[in-house]
């Protein structure tokens, strides 16, 4: 993402970008979001900045304090627990449907994804191999054809990112391209039943991987998160 490219930017098209950024770990949680400095960043009026920072309010990705302005959301333990729980027990189900209408081109779509994440883990890109992550288990929810359940995932992705940047404790919170490997390969023989197992498994191992006590720095300015 380069915000100084020359384009039209809108309330839906900040907000996006400013969601890939906090996917990519590059607007940590606790970030505050000055309206002021956003508006300058994107050349934009500070209208077009409120609207998208509600519309991130609404995905619990941004936190909008009476008084004090918004700030990328801290979510808690509890709250840390609750989005992997829900993703325990909506994505395993999802995988199994998606097995059972995998074609061809969609397996080329997973491949594709994996082949990325492995670039990106080789060049030191965790931010970006995080984001592709969750690309994979959005196109997983895409293609098990159930719209109103992608839309829950979709969601719960992007609030994973912010526990997993909270909570970091070793490389391994990434998705772990193994289990990546092993979804595919059950995806390739349209195993229902293992698929939905291996996906339980793996969102089990990478809510194990996080220690919900650290707490990770915000950067030292939105203009240098937002352009790297």
């Amino acid at each position: 993402m380069t915000v100084t490219e020359p384009k039209p930017w809108t309330a839906e098209t900040v907000a996006a970008d400013l969601e890939r950024a906090v996917h990519e770990h590059r607007l940590p949680p606790g970030t505050k979001l000055g309206e002021d400095e956003l508006a300058e960043v994107y050349g934009i009026s500070r209208t077009i900045v409120r609207a998208a920072l509600l519309a991130l309010s609404h995905r619990h990705l941004v936190d909008l304090k009476r008084n004090r302005g918004a700030f990328v959301a801290q979510p808690s333990v509890r709250e840390a627990r609750e989005v992997f729980e829900a993703r325990a027990l909506l994505e395993p189900r999802t995988a199994r449907s998606a097995a059972e209408r995998m074609t061809e081109d969609d397996l080329s779509v997973l491949r594709s994804n994996i082949e990325q994440e492995h670039i990106a883990l080789d060049s030191g890109e965790n931010g970006r191999a995080l984001f592709l992550s969750g690309q994979f288990h959005l196109e997983i929810a895409r293609i098990a054809d159930q719209s109103t359940v992608e839309g829950f995932i979709s969601e719960l992705i992007s609030r994973s990112s912010l526990i997993i940047a909270l909570y970091w404790r070793r490389r391994s919170a990434l998705c772990e391209t193994q289990a990546h490997h092993a979804l595919l390969d059950a995806f390739a023989t349209r195993d229902g039943e293992l698929a939905e197992q291996l996906m339980k498994s793996h969102l089990l191992d990478l809510l194990a991987s996080l220690d919900l006590r650290n707490v990770s720095q915000p950067p030292a300015s939105l203009r240098e998160a937002l352009n790297s």
